[in-house]
């Protein structure tokens, strides 16, 4: 069975190098409809005009919805591959990196709840509010809007941002230490953790300290994804040495601001993969078939790594092809959907040149 995956693995690799190969040109002049495959298994762009985005979930319907940070508008995409504004999440106030980054939607008695992370005036928070409409026509009821936690902090980076429901039906939220790292070890600080919590923000039953914290000692956690067994697993920003992939342990403390990267340290979790952050800067990740794909900021490009194998090296595929990547998920028929995010202040093309793109997977 390892021989097989890791086979699987490679062959991933070989697709999308070729992918690659026909350079950032074909994913920017083919536009097509969500779940729409090419026979050559080209990139192919089914979202464009994107002014900084930062998430990007799926919707039952064959739909997305996209998050942008600079101006917190939610894109809709829908199963056609017509795009439209859902509508602002209100309150969003950006600036550095901050501003609206994850979204997750819950479906709960007969409603469609959007939740929202987002930087406000003085603070990070999670809201909620209902999502009305169908496909082409969905709206954001924000005179219904909730909060479900506050108070987490902000600055101008290290703000976290990811959040995402498991199979618990708890929300799982993850924190940056706002440029504090003494936050991180502080139990009764919201910053540099894990949070997780039901629905409406409070604790979940089973926390590990009877609060919203699941894990701490991180220290910019950007991507949550969860593996066949339902473990879970974190991409975390270093600071000028290691990034970090981790499997994260209830109560578990992963060392910032005392170690990063492997520490072998009695005090803390080592990650179960690091890298140097000028080849990662890790944002999103997605998990498909023990399969993580862990989108690269600073690196430009997608780390891969079989997370069902503790022998397993990561390795990646389309350095440098269509610049910084923000999210990563997976798409319809064995497909990935990764979110390009160009336009973060470092000096790249204009506004509105970033896109949602869609992989084709190989079959097995």
């Amino acid at each position: 069975m390892r021989i097989l995956r890791i086979a699987g693995v490679l062959a991933l690799a070989g697709v999308l190098a070729g992918c690659a190969a026909s350079g950032p040109e074909t994913a920017q002049s083919s536009v097509a409809t969500p779940g729409e495959t090419t026979a050559n298994a080209e990139p192919i762009t089914i979202a464009s005009g994107l002014d900084a985005p930062w998430s990007v979930i799926r919707l039952e319907d064959g739909g997305a919805l996209i998050s942008q940070r600079d101006d917190g508008r939610v894109i809709e995409l829908t199963a056609g591959g017509e795009q439209r504004e859902a509508g602002t999440v209100p309150g969003v106030v950006s600036g550095g990196e901050s501003g609206l980054h994850g979204l997750a939607v819950l479906e709960e008695d007969g409603e469609r709840w959007l939740y929202a992370y987002h930087g406000a005036e003085d603070d990070n928070r999670v809201m909620r509010m209902p999502l009305t409409g169908e496909d082409w026509s969905l709206g954001l009821d924000v005179d219904r809007l909730e909060v479900v936690v506050d108070g987490i902090p902000r600055a101008s980076n290290h703000n976290g941002g990811r959040i995402a429901f498991g199979d618990d039906g708890m929300l799982y939220v993850s924190t940056g230490d706002a440029g504090d790292g003494e936050r991180s070890q502080d139990r009764s600080d919201l910053g540099g953790k894990i949070l997780r919590m039901t629905p409406e923000g409070d604790p979940a039953p089973g926390n590990p300290f009877g609060t919203l914290v699941y894990s701490l000692g991180h220290r910019n956690v950007q991507g949550l994804a969860w593996d066949s067994e339902g473990t879970l697993w974190a991409s975390e920003f270093g600071q000028n040495t290691w990034d970090e992939l981790n499997r994260i342990e209830p109560g578990g403390n992963y060392g910032w601001p005392d170690h990063e990267g492997m520490a072998d340290a009695e005090d803390a979790i080592d990650p179960v993969a690091a890298w140097a952050p000028a080849d990662a800067s890790p944002s999103g990740i997605a998990i498909v078939d023990d399969i993580a794909y862990v989108a690269g900021l600073r690196g430009e490009r997608l780390w891969l790594l079989d997370v069902s194998d503790p022998d397993a090296e990561p390795h990646a595929v389309f350095a440098g092809q269509f610049g910084r990547l923000r999210d990563v998920v997976a798409g319809p028929d064995g497909t990935l959907w990764v979110l390009t995010n160009n336009t973060d202040g470092r000096g790249s093309p204009g506004e509105g040149d970033d896109r949602l793109l869609q992989l084709t997977l190989p079959e097995g």
